[in-house]
């Protein structure tokens, strides 16, 4: 299925299949190599979509590449 999918934020081409339905044929986790955005094909087609997703999430290489930072992960709170 991820073959023919392009990612719905930045439009690249290089998406790959991460999870498939226990079902099969039913939903998978599709990631995109560029940007790393996540998503399950069962979604709603504004999520799913280049076309639907919504203009002012998309994504160009420029903004990827002008990127500042990746945050990291914060460490865990203390329990208590």
């Amino acid at each position: 299925m991820a073959d023919s999918v392009i990612c719905p934020r930045c439009a690249y081409e290089a998406v790959e299949s991460v999870f498939a339905s226990p079902v099969p044929g039913v939903w998978e986790v599709l990631r995109c190599g560029q940007c790393l955005y996540m998503w399950r094909t069962s979604e709603p087609t504004r999520r799913t979509r280049r076309e639907e997703y919504p203009e002012e999430f998309r994504l160009t290489p420029a903004d990827i590449g002008n990127t500042a930072e990746v945050p990291s992960v914060p460490p865990l709170r203390p329990r208590g």
